[in-house]
């Protein structure tokens, strides 16, 4: 198959009173995007961090090493959606507890079938390795699907150029990106940069971010987000490179058509083949 329908969920944060309110929301936007027949549904960065709105006996907000207590409901919810929708579901990300006590911010990608695969955040903002005790991944996957080979970079990711090659590489022809920031100058980091990649390495990039606010949450409190899928910048793609893109901060979702043997056209005979081009003999081949 080399056609795929996408959708990005523009999901907003607001503080909840239980895992029950959160699998109701989060159910509303899989039924929405399967009215629109799509593939692919992706949510953003770290919008689980909505549970730890649900606080405590205080009725504090929980901390973020509490999160890693919802991954069970967490996969099982998800695992559940996928299947009953009969989609693949990019369930942003989750934050998941290590061995050594630090923990994980993981894309969770969940098949149809039951299958569930993670790929860690392989970059940490200074927040996350500060505030959160976080640490990276230490390898790069990319995901066989009915639809061509994908891979998932978190937010911070996509503003390193070698990872995207190295995704590349590996055959990812889309590469979806969930992001969490909260105000103009983190948006437009991951924004320009997911531009910036598609161009590079001649793929589609599906992202989007959270919008709302958690008011008890730490870090959280300020979100400013938008979906948006990317081509590269060549006939016959969208001359500025947008194949759609959400309402800034609204609660919603886009969807777009992918065709991938349009990305084999370009970096066959576009307009410039900067795939092909690039100088390895210069600064080394990624794969």
């Amino acid at each position: 198959m080399t056609g795929i329908r996408v959708c990005a969920v523009q999901y907003k944060l607001e503080d909840i009173d239980s895992f029950d309110q959160f699998a109701f929301q989060v159910r509303h936007y899989v039924r929405n995007a399967s009215e629109y027949e799509v593939q692919v549904i992706l949510f953003p960065e770290f919008f689980t961090t909505q549970l730890l709105s649900i606080g405590d006996a205080a009725g504090a907000a929980l901390t973020i090493d509490r999160l890693p207590s919802f991954t069970d409901a967490y996969v099982e919810l998800f695992q559940a959606l996928a299947a009953e929708y009969d989609v693949h579901i990019i369930g942003g990300t989750h934050v998941i507890a290590l061995e050594d006590g630090k923990l994980n911010n993981a894309a969770h990608l969940f098949y149809p079938d039951g299958r569930v695969e993670k790929q860690p955040k392989l970059h940490m903002t200074p927040t996350e390795r500060e505030e959160w005790n976080m640490s990276p991944g230490d390898g790069l996957e990319v995901f066989d699907t009915p639809f061509g080979t994908i891979a998932m970079l978190t937010c911070y990711d996509i503003e390193f150029p070698e990872i995207v090659r190295m995704a590349r590489a590996k055959g990812a022809d889309i590469i979806f990106c969930p992001s969490c920031t909260d105000d103009r100058h983190g948006f437009y980091r991951v924004r320009y940069c997911c531009h910036a990649r598609a161009v590079e390495n001649q793929v589609y990039i599906v992202t989007t971010g959270t919008v709302g606010s958690l008011r008890k949450v730490d870090f959280m409190r300020a979100n400013y987000g938008q979906a948006a899928v990317i081509s590269p910048n060549d006939i016959p793609f969208p001359p500025a490179g947008i194949m759609t893109e959400g309402v800034i901060n609204d609660d919603m979702l886009v969807v777009a058509d992918l065709d991938v043997r349009l990305l084999h056209d370009v970096r066959a005979a576009g307009s410039v083949t900067t795939w092909r081009d690039r100088r390895i003999d210069l600064y080394g081949d990624w794969s």
